[in-house]
């Protein structure tokens, strides 16, 4: 009778770790869709009011539950790999994009191309999204130093990683506002917090989130309001979890645990859509239509060359691991 109490346990245990996992990974399928969709500027430029406010909270939910999941704990040899993983991708295509400049088309502004315009790139001004690599990859590499020093406090060892991050801030290598969201996931993880006790599911979320959204002020993800946005779309993104069709929801589920995929290989087709799929689409004065067509198409594109890179076996050389 006992064995198998404890057998009924551990399962209810396991069903709740895989069901969190899984609503932790619908967030990021959520956030990996905005991301591609806003990275398609032909659309997100005619619609700026819509575009400041996802990227209020788009990317600020990524870096929390990136602070959050990152475990500094484990054998260090798999701490360093997954931080390896971060800088490769991120170096590979910074340096594709900055040689290739001249004949791919690249959306923002470009560097001298100079040896020291490469650096300054590198270190300061990334091309497109790849930013965010060369950011977790600083606040893991400061998290995995902090906390495997000598003896000390939690509480030390947190002041001295945020300190850590606001230097790495006032030196331009990253941006104050995004240390803070993956501090506060960091905070939640050391603290024994479960992600799922602090932002819960609430109806009472949505006219949070429409009063902020009329309230351009509240678009700045550095501040009290922009910090309540993200608190208010995470929770409403869970009540959302236990009422979409189940079909998509395993389809957002997939891009989230694959969102790593999708993340660095999606400026190979919003750019070139961006560029050439606009053109054709000029009498859609709304833009709808462009992005009907070009996200499914960039998103599809990306798992694409995902699944061609893993039969190849280049993906665990590229990016440390292939499609989930």
């Amino acid at each position: 009778m006992k064995a198998l109490i404890v057998i009924i346990i551990l399962r209810l245990v396991m069903n709740l770790a895989l069901s969190r996992s899984s609503e932790l990974d619908f967030l990021k399928g959520v956030f990996i869709i905005l991301m591609v969709a806003f990275h398609l500027f032909y659309f997100a430029s005619h619609y700026p009011w819509l575009c400041s406010w996802v990227y209020t909270y788009h990317m600020p939910g990524f870096l929390l539950i990136s602070g959050y999941l990152m475990r500094v704990n484990k054998e260090l040899k798999q701490v360093v790999s997954s931080l390896r993983w971060l800088l490769v991708p991120y170096v590979f295509f910074e340096t594709l994009f900055f040689f290739g400049s001249t004949f791919l088309p690249i959306s923002g502004t470009m560097p001298e191309h100079t040896i020291l315009g490469f650096f300054e790139m590198l270190l300061f001004k990334p091309l497109g999204n790849y930013w965010y690599l060369f950011s977790v990859f600083l606040y893991g590499t400061c998290y995995l130093v902090v906390f495997r020093l000598g003896k000390l406090s939690l509480i030390n060892r947190l002041f001295i990683l945020a300190l850590s991050f606001y230097l790495l801030g006032v030196s331009g290598f990253v941006r104050h506002e995004n240390s803070l969201y993956f501090f506060i996931g960091i905070v939640l993880r050391q603290s024994d917090l479960l992600f799922l006790d602090v932002f819960r599911p609430s109806w009472w979320a949505l006219p949070a989130i429409v009063v902020l959204a009329f309230h351009p002020t509240t678009f700045d993800r550095g501040t009290i309001g922009g910090m309540l946005t993200v608190f208010s779309v995470i929770s409403f993104l869970l009540v959302l979890y236990d009422y979409i069709p189940q079909r998509l929801k395993e389809w957002v589920i997939f891009l989230g645990r694959n969102s790593l995929i999708v993340y660095v290989y999606s400026p190979l087709f919003t750019n070139p859509c961006t560029k050439y799929l606009s053109s054709v689409l000029v009498f859609d004065s709304t833009r709808i239509l462009f992005i009907v067509i070009a996200l499914p198409l960039s998103i599809l594109g990306t798992l694409l060359v995902g699944k061609i890179l893993d039969a190849l076996r280049i993906s665990p050389l590229l990016i440390g691991r292939t499609m989930q």
